[in-house]
């Protein structure tokens, strides 16, 4: 029998997918558009030794902030730490690893990704001895780009205004930021949602995420989500 819920399931449910050493892959930009309930269970169930992949490391005690400032993380792929201090203090002590990648280079390598390219080729850095020296180059018609590797994770976490019981996603203005891209590059792929509407109830001109990128729904705090499937 199909289940009435399909894809929706519980924050209770989905905590197995998350393990010590894990390469966690986030949407979000400065704490915007990262899921609440999450990154808490997260928090709660002691995961560490955690790889994460997102824009920015958030503020201190918003978004994947959290977790970055229990100590949770050994290495961040990220554009920027600035706006978390104590990741900068864990950087410099030798605590946590970064990797830093400017913010559209850091894009397209998730994008590349989730479409199941290996790497893309960028000319930015070329000129900049610390920026290319540690990376492959690579010729094409004459002019020299460096290789970035395509980002993926074992799982993307991402949040959403609004799904259905299929997955089908409707981002908040610019808390969509990086979830499309970060929804396409996880193994396994987990959004948190305000509101579970009825299949067909979403226009599909803005469904930005289609279901099948989206192996799980969970209910942010608060969300009265069962009478959808009714």
């Amino acid at each position: 029998m199909e289940n009435p819920f399909g894809k929706v399931t519980t924050l209770e449910q989905v905590m197995g997918q998350f393990y010590d050493g894990m390469t966690l892959m986030f949407g979000g930009f400065g704490g915007v558009g990262t899921p609440p309930a999450l990154i808490d269970g997260i928090l709660e169930k002691g995961i560490s030794q955690l790889t994460l992949i997102g824009n920015d490391t958030g503020f201190p005690h918003i978004g994947i902030g959290k977790l970055v400032s229990k100590g949770r993380a050994i290495k961040v792929i990220a554009s920027h730490i600035g706006s978390n201090p104590i990741a900068g203090e864990l950087m410099h002590a030798g605590m946590m690893e970064v990797e830093f990648s400017p913010q559209g280079i850091l894009a397209e390598r998730i994008r590349a990704g989730g479409v199941g390219l290996p790497a893309i080729l960028s000319d930015i850095g070329m000129d900049n001895e610390l920026v290319s020296k540690d990376k492959p180059h690579f010729q094409l018609n004459g002019k020299d780009y460096l290789i970035e590797t395509a980002l993926t994770a074992n799982v993307s976490i991402v949040y959403a205004k609004k799904a259905d019981l299929y997955g089908n996603l409707i981002y908040d203005k610019s808390a969509r930021n990086t979830n499309p891209l970060v929804a396409m590059a996880g193994d396994i792929t987990i959004a948190e949602v305000d509101e579970i509407v009825p299949l067909g109830s979403l226009n599909p001109d803005e469904i930005i995420t289609p279901g099948v990128f989206i192996d799980y729904v969970i209910p942010s705090k608060g969300v009265n989500w069962k009478w959808a499937w009714e």
